[in-house]
């Protein structure tokens, strides 16, 4: 019965509390039980709330029997990613620097969790300050892939896929920077939503570049996506890049019908360097949405050829500007790996900078421009099959490339843009899901989520889920 329980989507559980049929004390100790039998192995979490999250379980349960239902995450367990601020618990950005620190405060979107009714199961592991794309982090262990365990679930918001694909937890949320949801969305065979930037608020979230940081929600379907967004966005004013919105409404309006919707495909940037196996699933993937309905059409993004640069500059001396002051004191106390990411942050100039900040603008009037002719853009998440834990050169059409780079490079334009952006399985390559990206224009997660959710009713993964965490 509790991996029945666990085994609920969102949707799917929401249901079944509100007409008291399940209760979210049964929902929560589901969790708690799988999560003790299969996190050693997986490092999904860095801290476990049982205690505090068996109350709330319980308060959910004795406000729903009395009629106080506050919608459809009032009593399902979620978790988070250690960079959002709890009141009153450790949140360790994965580091060892801020392994003692306790906010006094919780992040926006904790209060909005909490207004729900969500119950909060506990902290995820991640990359190491959120600088990386693997969650092999030497202070907190090295999250495994639940598809394969010696494949890495990507990063740097990989405890929170781990969690949420190991049905661990009902549904989770991440950052997003250079792709720290989505590619572990693909990773991890997952639905990861990035919105538009500003559209959730950033108060009490630990930053690692101010001008691309998003938060956003991975789940298990497209439905349980939109749920998740709908609680947790809407303008907040402690957030001085939050976008002056009302909350989305988007978990009764995703039908999915794409007949006419314009899809775009630009082969120069996208599908380039693509290994031939991961693109051909995910043509496979856009030849489904047309038998379906969708017009496809091709597109230019020529100034696309700038983006790698212009987001590494903006990044790095954003990340670094940071961390400057701790870098100085305490470098010995990061990770070799994001230790140098650091160090590199000081070698941009102030020229570099701002004229990465120039590109960005011109890149964002080309996507604004490509907009005005169709509703969405496919590509591939990641150009490359899921990486072994440690592998830092990996083949791509017989040739070696940096893994790290390619983990990044499809993803990143969203970023540097603040499109919303969501990653979903296409299919399945050598036993690992494949994921596809589809990108909307500013404020269009509407689109994007129906042409997500038509896609997702093909059954692209026909039925296969991951096994691999539960056979040692």
């Amino acid at each position: 019965m509790p991996d029945e329980l666990c085994s609920l989507t969102i949707t799917e559980a929401a249901g079944l509390v509100e007409r008291r049929e399940v209760s979210p004390v049964d929902l929560t100790r589901s969790a708690f039980d799988r999560i003790e039998r299969y996190d050693a192995q997986l490092a999904a979490f860095i801290s476990r709330y049982q205690e505090t999250a068996m109350l709330s379980a319980k308060e959910a349960e004795r406000e729903i029997s009395h009629g106080n239902y506050r919608g459809r995450l009032h009593g399902i367990p979620i978790a988070l990613k250690d960079n959002i601020y709890l009141r009153g618990e450790v949140t360790t950005m994965g580091s060892k620097i801020h392994q003692n620190f306790t906010p006094d405060y919780d992040a926006g979107v904790v209060e909005r969790l909490r207004a729900g009714g969500a119950v909060i199961l506990g902290k995820t592991n991640m990359h190491e300050y959120a600088l990386g794309v693997t969650t092999d982090n030497p202070h907190y262990g090295t999250c495994r892939n639940p598809w394969d365990l010696s494949r890495s679930p990507g990063g740097s918001s990989g405890g929170s896929a781990v969690a949420v694909a190991s049905q661990l937890a009902y549904g989770a949320l991440g950052t997003d920077t250079s792709g720290s949801i989505r590619i572990p969305a693909a990773a991890c065979g997952l639905v990861g939503l990035k919105p538009t930037y500003g559209r959730i608020g950033k108060h009490g979230i630990f930053p690692e570049a101010w001008t691309l940081d998003h938060v956003g929600t991975l789940t298990r379907c497209v439905a349980d996506a939109a749920i998740m967004l709908d609680a947790i966005s809407g303008h907040d004013q402690r957030d001085p890049t939050s976008l002056d919105l009302a909350p989305t409404r988007l978990g009764e309006s995703l039908s999915p019908d794409i007949r006419g919707m314009i899809i775009g495909i630009e082969e120069d940037y996208f599908f380039a360097d693509v290994d031939s196996d991961v693109a051909r699933i995910v043509r496979s993937a856009i030849d489904t949405l047309q038998q379906l309905g969708a017009v496809i059409r091709p597109i230019t993004l020529s100034t696309l050829r700038h983006c790698v640069w212009a987001l590494s500059i903006i990044d790095s001396s954003e990340t670094t500007t940071v961390h400057e002051a701790t870098l100085r004191e305490r470098p010995e106390d990061y990770g070799n790996d994001v230790r140098f990411l650091l160090e590199c942050g000081t070698l941009p100039s102030a020229v570099d900078y701002l004229q990465a900040q120039q590109l960005r603008a011109k890149i964002k009037h080309e996507f604004a421009a490509v907009f005005t002719e169709v509703d969405v853009i496919a590509a591939p998440t990641v150009p490359i099959r899921t990486p072994m834990i440690g592998e830092l050169v990996t083949t791509a059409n017989g040739t070696e490339v940096d893994t790290i780079e390619s983990l990044m490079r499809l993803v990143g334009p969203a970023n540097l843009v603040g499109l919303p952006s969501v990653s979903l399985p296409c299919g399945l390559l050598d036993g690992m899901p494949v994921g596809i990206e589809l990108m909307a224009r500013p404020l269009n997660e509407q689109q994007l989520l129906i042409v997500a959710a038509t896609l997702e009713s093909t059954d692209t993964l026909r039925g296969h889920a991951p096994t691999a965490y539960s056979q040692t």
